[in-house]
């Protein structure tokens, strides 16, 4: 058997360690008829189990808070309510007293209610659907005599690797970084939330493996290589040898590059970019305030509503805004309104589409549900007292869609003030171009947007038509194709003729081969992970602004995306030598 798996380079970082397999999934059931006589030991064995459950679940929300905080861990709600839910428990109990075993009988109930709720007209009813997924493996696991295990379950100091076919966000916010030191999944792109999630937390990852949990064993000894993609299992002298070499080199990197938190970011030739942070949790604000990084610019807000049962109120929202604004003391913190809908698990109601991320999400849906979308507002204009916040809205493709925001600002500021509530009336207001519409037409926004905040996950995907969660299509997927590094231009063009300012807080930005484009497209500011701030710090320090802007106006001449790449690529190893390797972590198109 081949030992060495190739995937899709997530984040960067090589690490060794024992594999620990989480299979996540739901468990082969083999019918069982049980007797008359069987059947009050069977329901009594059913009810058991689920205490069992219940009690095992709430173990794993205590650890999953200490983790990633008390709001995170509401994701389990839902599941304990399920657990609890006297509907589900008396279709069992009927089931059994038919004769069948309390397994087979749960199986049969919860496929029925995941087939009842997958086909529900409400997004929120939809959206329980993982929820009983989750407590469908948990249930079935224990009355199976299957291991229940979970990521918490990873011993502290194990430094392991952790191998899933995906991370659900139940998943997620067991994730321990003193016990799980890598990650590696089946599914996924260099775009996709686990990828998006281990850039965050600086774990190495590596996605798209497609059967390592079938190839795997917990308890092998491997190498996971973040950012060549790749995991050698049972490694060789060679390849620890290699491992050994590559961990000085990246031990020494980072030293040099913990050295420049406080260093400006300046070219060679004298031109000085901006460089903020990505947070998606407040729990982020801290070390992201530490990190170097000149504020936020993006904060995410869907942690607010996935895995919930009913929207946060204003207040909730207000202190997790506030939190973030208050721990950078001043300094600019963007923050996006509701991206929900697409990839992202929505709540509220509407029905099911054929092609989310072309559908109602994002400022479709905020329009639409302006009550709801007027608490958030009301929360960020309140925040703002306490900061420098900004209001940044997502997917916005015309001129419309920003005077109506504007409208319900101006609303909400109006019953804030009828409440006596102190807040920002003027919050600047910016626009995330995400579209070639939104590109193209950018000076359409002129006048109504205080700023301009390039999303390229997206726009590489409406631009070149590959669903960036593909992973078949992920060689395809390149945000150095000529047509997305056109549109870039042409939005900070725009922006440097009407003196506003164009951020980039796509991944583009947090890579530094993609980074070192946006260089040369005249891009000036730029959000990336709080890890990657020091990494961006040493490549703007490292290169001039004009070798930057030549590479990149060969780039957007050039015929096909593997062209484009391969001119920045030659210009990026030209200027960065030796280092360029460890710098760079970004997988090359095919």
């Amino acid at each position: 058997m081949d030992r060495r798996l190739t995937g899709i380079s997530a984040s960067p970082g090589i690490v060794a360690g024992p594999v620990y397999v989480l299979h996540w999934e739901v468990p082969e059931v083999p019918q069982r008829i049980v007797s008359d006589e069987e059947i009050p030991a069977e329901i009594d064995r059913f009810s058991q189990t689920l205490a069992r459950a219940r009690d095992r679940l709430e173990y794993v929300r205590r650890r999953a808070a200490h983790h990633a905080g008390e709001e995170e861990a509401g994701i389990f709600e839902a599941q304990m309510l399920i657990l609890q839910d006297t509907d589900m428990i008396g279709r069992v109990d009927g089931l059994i007293r038919q004769n069948l075993a309390a397994e087979s009988a749960f199986e049969i109930t919860m496929l029925d209610l995941r087939h009842h709720f997958a086909r529900h007209a409400s997004a929120m009813m939809r959206e329980r659907v993982g929820d009983l997924a989750d407590v469908q493996i948990r249930v079935l696991s224990l009355l199976l005599g299957l291991p229940d295990h979970d990521p918490v379950d990873v011993p502290k100091g194990a430094n392991a690797i952790l191998v899933t076919h995906d991370l659900t966000p139940s998943l997620t916010v067991q994730l321990d970084r003193e016990a799980i030191a890598a990650i590696a999944t089946d599914a996924g792109t260099r775009v996709s939330h686990v990828a998006i999630l281990a850039r965050s937390l600086g774990i190495p990852a590596v996605v798209g493996l497609r059967d390592a949990t079938s190839r795997l064993r917990t308890g092998e000894m491997a190498i996971l290589d973040g950012a060549a993609g790749t995991i050698s299992v049972n490694p060789t002298a060679d390849e620890i040898r290699h491992f050994n070499e590559r961990s000085q080199r990246e031990a020494k990197l980072t030293e040099e590059l913990d050295l420049l938190r406080s260093a400006e970011p300046v070219t060679l030739d004298g031109q000085r970019l901006t460089l903020r942070a990505n947070v998606d949790f407040p729990e982020e604000a801290d070390f992201a305030a530490r990190s170097g990084a000149e504020g936020v610019g993006l904060m995410r807000t869907e942690f607010l509503v996935v895995g919930r049962t009913t929207m946060p109120d204003e207040d909730e929202q207000f202190r997790a805004y506030k939190k973030v604004a208050e721990s950078f003391h001043g300094a600019p913190v963007v923050i996006r309104t509701y991206d929900i809908g697409g990839d992202k698990l929505p709540v509220g109601g509407h029905a099911a589409e054929a092609n989310p991320f072309l559908g109602w999400r994002a400022i479709r849906m905020c329009l639409d549900e302006p009550e709801m979308f007027k608490v958030q507002l009301r929360a960020l204009m309140r925040a703002a007292m306490f900061g420098d916040v900004r209001i940044m809205l997502p997917l916005v493709v015309s001129q419309e869609e920003v005077q109506q925001a504007r409208a319900l600002i101006a609303e909400g500021s109006s019953e804030l003030e009828a409440r006596g509530v102190a807040h920002r009336k003027d919050i600047p207001v910016g626009v995330m171009i995400e579209t070639p519409a939104a590109a193209v037409s950018a000076d359409s926004f002129v006048g109504d947007a205080s700023f301009f905040s390039i999303g390229t996950n997206d726009l590489t995907q409406y631009t070149l038509a590959i669903d960036r969660g593909n992973a078949n299509l992920a060689p395809r997927f390149t945000p150095l194709h000529p047509a997305v590094l056109r549109l870039i231009q042409r939005t900070v063009e725009v922006g440097d003729a009407n003196g506003i300012e164009v951020t980039v807080c796509g991944e583009m930005a947090s890579q530094p081969l993609t980074a070192f484009a946006l260089i040369g497209l005249g891009v000036r500011s730029m959000s990336v992970s709080p890890r990657s701030v020091t990494l961006l710090k040493r490549l703007v320090r490292g290169t001039t602004a004009t070798v930057a802007a030549a590479c990149a106006t060969k780039a957007m001449g050039a015929r096909t995306a593997v062209a484009s790449e391969a001119i920045i690529l030659d210009a990026f190893t030209r200027t960065f030598g030796e280092v360029a390797e460890l710098l760079d972590g970004l997988p090359h198109v095919m």
